[in-house]
């Protein structure tokens, strides 16, 4: 709705809509859902296709917006993330008093700080949630809270808000929570900021999450007074315009929160990101040092490695039969089907003559990979075999199945299947060996974390970072077994899941430690730090790998690389972006006015300002496109550095240039002489020669002191058709 048509009778917005609604002849009471005030400048109504032609035809209605569905991007992971080293905060690099460490002494500073998470409900008894020795809630928390002084839980809808699934409990228990698990090894805490408080939002149900609970939920948030926002869902690319979380994140930008967002789970393919929207940081996944090996041990005498959260009677030390039904019914396979798709082991595809007492080769893919596991246990199987697919490369997710089973990388699993199809008597035995720590090499993107290019604007390198996303422990809700399958019948305060929806909890608990530790930082500014500090080299000293094909990892997988919370902290320069140069880059997009104001809420509104090209935001990484069906000029873009490191520093250019492109950066120093002040390079990227579209080619552009690096990537791709 155009706010400038509000009549001054109606005080509130909400009376405005419904009595727009009225004066259109639809009852407000029978189809009004929710009013928005803050996220969004509308209302979400259940509506009969002839009402469209009716709203469309009134000047106060901006944009019409069917209502999507969306879903959900479904601890040792301090550690790893160097959360339990010495702190180095600014200039003086004495560590804090009494040896703390980096945890203890930014958490210091997170008590005040308000993580709200959006997603499926939450278990209030987890112990994650525990508000022992937490301080009480900060006054400026405007919403009715129950007695804890931790976990908020806000009601927006009369649906109830315990989670049909885990979902939220787990990623809420990751960006705070109980730090040490019982019955765990010590040490693997999966909290990233204790103290930090945690506000619930119910926005989803079984069906997905409907567009309109999304923004009712950050609509509230926002009202409510949260700092950090983290949603660990999304959909396909849009336009921003229809994009109900880029409309949200943008009125939550506006008001100084900051807003992170998982970039989805449909990798490796390529161009597959959710929430790309540049005021929101877009989270891929990566792996942590920690695995769950297990092993299949075959009659051969080959041993291939996997992974298993299996904790139940094993298989003792007796081999068992190994069945397998090769799609295309290859020669030679000791069929375990009915001859439809038995090497998915789908419901109903399983013969349980075939599979009763046996192991069951089962390929991974359509279904759920805890489901193929039951399907076995239902037909009489003893244990299972998860063989990845081409997709899946080596990346290893471990499981909490009902019956021993192994899952193995492509290559493992190729060489099973041509065992299980041509041996006379194939035979294995499954072996579970524990948890073990410091695996090289990691991180390593993971395969399912979605990838760049942007398919919404190429301009914008996303996703922006990568965090733990793989194989990760946190809060479990008591309703549902470790599988999530309704015939699960065990029970646990804790369990490990994997997709971007846990690495963006990550992120979103490590911003509320750089919000702490620098309260009066924009969210650019926080955006920044954690992106031009990020690092692209695993724990074996290697550039960073993809879990895909077990190749080198590009931008186009991790974006500026793996967060690194300690550098975060203090990044020396930051890239800061103020609203307006938001609007300027949405005016860019040639979106129509109408349209813009759909995103920006803003009334009377012009594009006075716009950029020349979306890519002169002052976005902490580079994307240029260039047309390869013609030699095109020179790209230069301009960017503005704000130092926030120590007053006087000088900082020198250091260009690692992609294939084919000729990179100049003017000027190559920068002399900074107070801390706030703001200095302005230009950077040129010319193309040498023009390459095929399939073909991008990355590099980098560091700012370099004596005491710190800011690193930018650089992504360069040739399109056909530049949008």
């Amino acid at each position: 709705m155009n706010p400038s048509h509000k009549p001054e009778i109606h005080p509130t917005h909400a009376q405005w809509y419904a009595a727009h609604l009225q004066s259109l002849s639809i009852d407000p009471g029978r189809h009004l859902l929710y009013s928005y005030s803050l996220a969004f400048q509308g209302f979400a109504a259940s509506l009969h296709p002839d009402h469209l032609p009716i709203l469309r035809s009134s000047p106060a209605v901006l944009h019409l917006h069917p209502d999507p569905l969306l879903r959900l991007h479904t601890t040792h992971s301090p550690e790893f993330l160097g959360l339990l080293q010495p702190l180095n905060l600014g200039p003086s690099s004495a560590p804090p008093p009494n040896g703390s460490s980096l945890l203890q002494a930014a958490e210091a500073a997170t008590k005040d700080v308000i993580i709200g998470v959006l997603d499926t409900g939450v278990w209030p008894e987890s112990r994650s949630f525990d508000d022992a020795g937490i301080p009480e809630i900060p006054r400026r928390w405007r919403a009715p809270a129950r007695p804890a002084r931790q976990a908020q839980g806000v009601r927006f809808s009369s649906r109830p808000r315990r989670p049909w699934n885990p979902h939220l409990l787990h990623g809420g228990g990751l960006a705070g929570g109980e730090r040490q698990p019982p019955g765990l090894r010590s040490g693997h805490r999966p909290r990233m900021a204790t103290a930090a408080r945690v506000a619930m939002y119910k926005v989803c149900w079984a069906s997905g999450c409907f567009g309109s609970d999304i923004l009712a939920g950050m609509d509230r948030a926002i009202a409510d007074g949260v700092d950090v926002l983290s949603l660990s869902l999304g959909g396909g690319a849009a336009p921003y315009f229809h994009d109900t979380i880029a409309i949200g994140a943008f009125s939550a930008m506006e008001r100084g929160i900051f807003v992170s967002c998982s970039a989805g789970n449909s990798g490796p393919m390529k161009g597959s990101l959710a929430n790309t929207a540049p005021w929101i940081l877009t989270v891929g996944a990566g792996t942590l040092d920690r695995d769950f090996p297990a092993v299949a041990a075959l009659g051969s005498g080959a041993s291939y490695a996997g992974v298993s959260l299996y904790s139940g009677p094993g298989m003792g030390s007796r081999m068992a039969p190994l069945v397998y039904d090769p799609p295309a019914s290859s020669a030679g396979g000791k069929a375990a089907g009915n001859g439809s798709s038995g090497n998915l082991c789908l419901p109903g595809t399983l013969s349980p003559a075939k599979v009763r007492g046996k192991v069951v080769l089962c390929d991974r893919g359509v279904n759920a990979r805890v489901e193929k596991g039951a399907v076995v246990k239902a037909a009489g199987g003893v244990g299972m075999i998860l063989a990845n697919a081409a997709a899946n490369g080596e990346e290893l997710v471990a499981d909490s199945h009902l019956l021993p089973a192994v899952a193995v990388g492509l290559k493992n699993g190729d060489l099973i299947r041509k065992y299980a199809q041509f041996d006379r008597n194939p035979k294995v035995l499954l072996q579970f060996q524990g948890t073990v720590l410091n695996v090289r090499p990691s991180p390593v993107v993971a395969a399912f974390s979605s990838r760049g290019p942007n398919g919404v604007t190429p301009q914008i390198l996303k996703p922006d970072v990568i965090g733990p996303g793989v194989n990760i422990l946190a809060a479990w809700s008591g309703s549902v077994g470790p599988t999530g399958l309704s015939k699960d019948r065990r029970r646990s305060q804790f369990n490990i899941m994997s997709g971007t929806s846990m690495s963006c909890p990550h992120v979103s608990g490590i911003a509320a430690l750089v919000k702490a530790a620098h309260p009066e930082w924009s969210p650019a500014a926080v955006k920044s730090a954690l992106m031009t500090t990020a690092y692209t080299v695993d724990n074996a000293g290697s550039p960073l790998r993809d879990a895909a094909g077990g190749g080198g990892a590009d931008p186009y997988g991790y974006g500026s690389g793996h967060v690194d919370p300690r550098r975060a902290l203090s990044p020396g320069l930051v890239y800061d972006i103020a609203a307006n140069d938001y609007v300027a880059f949405l005016c860019s997009l040639k979106y129509s006015l109408r349209q813009v104001q759909a995103i920006t809420k803003r009334s009377n509104f012009t594009c006075s300002r716009r950029f020349r090209d979306p890519g002169d935001l002052n976005y902490p990484s580079f994307s240029i496109v260039f047309n390869s069906e013609s030699r095109k000029a020179a790209v230069t873009y301009t960017r503005e550095l704000t130092n926030v490191g120590e007053a006087a520093s000088e900082y020198a250019v250091e260009v690692t240039a992609p294939a084919s492109i000729a990179v100049t950066v003017k000027p190559s120093k920068l002399l900074f002489t107070r801390v706030g002040q703001k200095l302005r390079y230009s950077v040129s990227f010319s193309p040498v020669k023009v390459r095929s579209p399939e073909a991008p080619s990355f590099g980098w552009v560091t700012w370099k002191s004596g005491r710190h690096q800011v690193r930018s990537p650089v992504a360069v791709s040739w399109n056909k058709k530049v949008r």
